[in-house]
C-alpha cells in the first residue's frame, strides 16, 4: 500500500511552500549532480562516451539511495520519499492557474503558462495560452506523475529515483544543442526508454477518463504525428477528451518552429478547456490510484 498512501499524500499536501523554502527539493539536489557532471565532464573528446558515464553516475548513485532508504525500519522513508517525487497536486495547481489568469486577462494567462512551459509566451494569443496549458498538463501527467508511480510499482524506491534523475538530466542536457548533443545523448536516449510503458499508460488512463473518446487507433495515430517519441501519446489522448487540436506551431528562443498538430479535426482550444483537462487529468490519477490499490493488495 506504500505507492498508494504517497500518492494519496501528495494529493492532498502538494508541494509546501514553508517546507522547500527551508530546505532542497530532492529534485533541486538532483539538478545540481546534473549541472556538476555536466560542468566537469562535458568538454574535450569523446563527449557522448563521458555523457554515458555521467548517466551511470547519477543511476549508481540514486539506486543505492534508493535501496538505503528502502532499508529503513517501517515503510515510513519511502512513502514520504515517494510523495515528494510525485507531483498530481502541483502539476493541476500550476495548470488551473494559467486558466484562472487567462480568465482574468491575457497577460496573466501568459505569465501563468510561461512558468510550465520554455517557448515563448509573450505574443501568444488566448487560444495559444491554452493550448501550451493543456500539453503541459498532458506530457507532465506522464512523467511527473504515472511514470515515477510506474516505476515505484516495478522497482520500489530506487527504481523511482533512478528514474527521476534520469528524466532531470534530460530536461537539462538532453537536447541537441552544440554543447549537449553527445553529452546528453545517453540521457535523452534513456529517458525516451523509460518513458516507453509509462506515456502510452497515461494515454490509456486519460482515454478512459476521457470518456473513450475518439477511438483508440486515432490516438496512436496523431502519438506518431509528435516529435517526441512519448509525450505524443498523453497529448493525443488528451486532445481527443476535448475534440481539441494541441501541438503545431510554437516559437522557441524567437525561432517559429513547425510541428505537426495532434488531432487536427478538433478546435482551436479556450480557456473553459483548461479546466476541463484537469479534470480528466483527475479522473486519469483516480484510475491510476485505484490501480496501485490493486497492487498494494496483490
Amino acid at each position: 500500500m506504500t505507492l498508494f498512501v504517497a500518492m494519496v499524500l501528495d494529493a492532498v499536501l502538494g508541494e509546501p511552500d514553508w517546507l522547500w523554502k527551508r530546505l532542497p527539493h530532492p529534485a533541486v539536489l538532483m539538478g545540481r549532480a546534473v549541472g556538476r557532471l555536466d560542468q566537469r565532464l562535458n568538454s574535450g573528446a569523446n563527449r557522448r562516451a563521458k555523457g554515458i558515464a555521467a548517466l551511470l553516475i547519477l543511476i549508481v548513485a540514486a539506486g543505492l539511495t534508493g535501496f538505503g532508504l528502502a532499508a529503513l525500519p517501517g515503510h515510513v522513508a519511502e512513502v514520504v520519499v515517494a510523495a515528494i517525487l510525485l507531483a498530481q497536486r502541483s502539476l493541476v495547481d500550476h495548470v488551473a492557474a494559467v486558466g484562472t489568469g487567462l480568465r482574468s486577462s491575457l497577460a496573466e494567462g501568459r505569465g501563468a503558462v510561461a512558468m510550465i512551459v520554455s517557448r515563448d509566451t509573450r505574443t501568444m494569443e488566448d487560444t495559444a495560452v491554452a493550448r501550451s496549458a493543456i500539453e503541459s498538463g498532458a506530457e507532465n501527467l506522464s512523467d511527473g506523475v504515472i511514470a515515477p508511480a510506474f516505476w515505484f510499482a516495478v522497482a520500489g524506491l530506487p527504481g523511482l529515483l533512478i528514474y527521476k534523475v534520469t528524466n532531470t538530466a534530460d530536461s537539462m542536457i538532453g537536447y541537441r544543442t552544440p554543447r549537449h548533443i553527445d553529452f546528453g545523448w545517453a540521457s535523452a536516449r534513456f529517458d525516451d526508454l523509460l518513458n516507453l510503458v509509462p506515456a502510452r499508460l497515461t494515454a490509456l488512463l486519460l482515454w478512459l477518463a476521457g470518456g473513450s473518446r475518439g477511438g483508440w487507433r486515432g490516438i496512436i495515430a496523431d502519438a506518431r504525428l509528435h516529435k517526441s517519441p512519448n509525450a505524443g501519446w498523453p497529448e493525443a489522448a488528451l486532445s481527443r477528451a476535448l475534440g481539441v487540436s494541441l501541438a503545431g506551431p510554437r516559437s522557441y528562443d524567437g525561432e517559429l518552429r513547425d510541428f505537426p498538430y495532434v488531432n487536427t479535426g478538433g478546435r482551436a482550444p479556450r480557456v473553459d478547456d483548461i479546466f476541463a483537462a484537469t479534470r480528466i487529468m483527475w479522473g486519469a490519477w483516480a484510475l491510476a490510484l485505484v490501480g496501485a490499490f490493486v497492487i498494494g493488495l496483490a
